[in-house]
């Protein structure tokens, strides 16, 4: 489909390349051209994150007509969200990776939240001005009207007697004054807000004894649920379909569903016809739930509870016949969306969706240097493992070549409980793009594929969830699409593991193997986590060892206890402000590959975070990886 755009007068810096050559890996691996947009309640403005690649711009741009009317500098901040709060009121969410000396413990990614006044041209933090309080935010903000007037309701942290609590914090936009509207507990995890602007419910969990509580107010908090969880914790989500009961997640005989209780019954409803296993989505008006997004298999599917909006939505996405259509911001009356849409052969790109014209008008790429010609096919696969399990994944081919003999990268996905899925993939992209073959398996233990398939997982790291990977590259290699001498393995946080785990746990598979932030010392991954989540983490230490199985057995798996196996190279990459899995980690794989004689390469990414948030860095790995590809295995 033709794409013309509307997002004009922003700079970005391209690279030109002649038209037989494939685009310069800096087209994948910089940031995106946009990041995300977010549509203003009135239907009027839309507010975007744009990058030249590295920096940063906030940019306002008016719909009708169409025209930039503002915006910020960022500069390298790293922006997680934008979200209106009426017409004139942007809340800009980032993160940081730092340490609160003596309050909250070790180096984290911290989320802050600022209020940008689009009519005075001033930011404030949301939390200001609240004694024992920090600038701290745990989620999205809550936007109600009072009395016309917007108030955003956010969770942070207040401090009671020395300990740090998730309070909720109430911010009048217009007056620039926070106060806090409930100081929390001790084990207090998330809160509710009304529609009149009150507190409504809480949710606590106690880790250690593997206890959720559920409080609504009624003049104090009263409790009126509480239920034993040691992993499957019930979820406080937010407003139910009336837009006054609360909505809440449990996990009922293996599968997750849905339940609202009125606050004036005290009364659970039968189950809802919503899963609560994709993306619920709520009026943007009146906070009520309204609908929920779901990958089925490859398919996009949005499910609304008002069969009028089904049916309008059912529009919008055969607007686009063949292309993955999402929803990515509304205005209040609904009438106005931004949707992204990632075209199998165009890549994915902004719209801005008018239901009153019945016109969509494209708002940009996401990739402004990725074109057409740049992007590889990708087709969905489906193959039995060893032991006869049902496996899917999608193989990416590198345009212009023979699908016969071709050099191979495998490249499974984080997590694991995560999954592969259709479409765009800017990591795939790049790999293909310098002529390889790329594979990607949704392995047992992958989420989004129902509970039996994720339970499969328990207990196989680098066992089956390993094998699931290999069996792959034979069921390639029977229908010669590749050629199994020319295999190597890249991936990056379990993925990380799972490259690692190839030349130590699942020999003679791989010529080379790419780990980026991987864990490499199971044990001490754990403990670890364990120490720097305090209470929280006896929670999590249940949930790790579900996965990789007894602690005692932990050495069996972990790659640094095997580095004596090592016959091929090894590429390790880290950030130094991981905190999801530590530094540390590679440099345990790197002492063990040292002590043992073999050979390997150690990137360090300054500066760089878990999710490789930052241009310059994310760029260095991707140079990194495809460097070493085709040095060990070249195309």
């Amino acid at each position: 489909m033709k794409r013309s755009w509307v997002l004009a007068g922003v700079a970005v810096t391209a690279a030109f390349v002649s038209p037989c050559a494939a685009a310069p890996l800096e087209a994948y691996g910089r940031l995106p051209f946009i990041e995300s947009v977010a549509i203003s309640p009135d239907g009027k403005m839309l507010a975007l994150a744009v990058t030249n690649g590295e920096q940063r711009k906030i940019v306002l741009q008016q719909v009708q007509p169409w025209r930039l009317t503002g915006g910020l500098n960022a500069g390298a901040q790293k922006i997680r969200r934008l979200q209106w709060a009426g017409p004139n009121h942007l809340i800009i969410t980032m993160s940081v990776a730092t340490t609160i000396a003596d309050v909250l413990g070790p180096k984290s990614e911290y989320a802050t939240a600022t209020d940008f006044n689009i009519a005075k041209k001033t930011q404030r933090p949301l939390i200001s001005g609240v004694d024992h309080s920090l600038n701290v935010v745990y989620g999205d903000a809550d936007i109600r009207f009072i009395k016309t007037k917007p108030v955003a309701f956010v969770q942070g942290v207040h401090f009671q007697e020395g300990a740090g609590q998730v309070a909720l914090f109430k911010v009048d936009l217009e007056s620039d004054t926070t106060s806090i509207a409930s100081p929390g507990f001790p084990n207090t995890r998330g809160y509710v807000v009304g529609a009149d602007g009150k507190p409504l419910a809480e949710s606590e969990y106690d880790a250690p004894r593997g206890k959720w509580v559920l409080k609504l107010w009624r003049g104090s908090w009263r409790q009126v649920q509480s239920t034993h969880a040691q992993i499957e914790t019930p979820s406080l989500l937010g407003l139910g379909r009336d837009g006054a009961s609360v909505l809440v997640g449990f996990f009922d005989d293996n599968r997750k569903t849905l339940r609202e209780l009125s606050p004036d019954r005290a009364a659970w409803s039968e189950p809802l016809p919503l899963s609560d296993s994709g993306d619920l989505i709520w009026d943007p008006a009146t906070s009520r739930l309204i609908g929920e997004h779901r990958l089925l298999g490859d398919k996009e599917t949005y499910r609304f509870l008002d069969p009028g909006y089904q049916r309008i939505w059912n529009a919008v996405a055969a607007a686009y016949p063949g292309e993955r259509v999402s929803l990515v911001s509304v205005a209040d009356d609904r009438k106005r969306l931004v949707v992204r849409v990632d075209s199998p052969t165009d890549g994915p790109a902004f719209a801005l969706v008018d239901l009153d014209t019945k016109k969509g008008s494209w708002i940009g790429n996401e990739y402004e240097q990725v074109k057409p010609k740049d992007i590889a096919p990708v087709r969905p696969i489906a193959f039995k493992a060893k032991d006869g399990l049902q496996l899917t994944g999608y193989l990416t081919l590198p345009r212009g070549k023979d699908p016969r003999k071709l050099p191979l990268v495998v490249f499974p996905h984080g997590g694991p409980a995560a999954r592969d899925e259709p479409g765009f993939d800017w990591w795939a992209q790049a790999m293909a793009s310098r002529g390889y073959a790329v594979l990607q398996v949704n392995y047992r233990g992958s989420d989004g594929l129902g509970w039996d398939f994720l339970s499969a997982g328990f207990g196989q790291w680098g066992r089956k969830m390993q094998t699931d990977l290999s069996d792959g590259v034979r069921w390639l290699a029977g229908d010669g699409v590749i050629d199994p001498a020319r295999v190597c393995i890249v991936g990056g946080s379990y993925g990380g593991y799972a490259a690692l785990a190839g030349p130590t746990l699942d020999l003679g598979v791989y010529r080379c193997a790419a780990s980026v932030a991987g864990p490499a010392a199971l044990g001490r991954f754990i403990d670890w986590g364990k120490s720097r989540e305090g209470r929280q983490g006896v929670a999590g230490q249940r949930y790790w060892t579900r996965f990789m199985g007894a602690m005692s057995t932990l050495d069996e798996i972990s790659p640094a206890s095997h580095a004596d196996k090592v016959t091929i190279p090894i590429l390790l990459v880290h950030g130094k402000d991981d905190t999801v899995v530590p530094y540390q980690q590679s440099q345990i794989m790197a002492d063990a590959l040292t002590k043992a004689g073999k050979p390997f390469e150690f990137v360090t990414l300054k500066a760089e975070d878990h999710w490789l948030s930052r241009g310059a860095t994310r760029l260095q790995m991707l140079q990194a990886v495809v460097a070493f590809l085709e040095k060990y295995n070249p195309p």
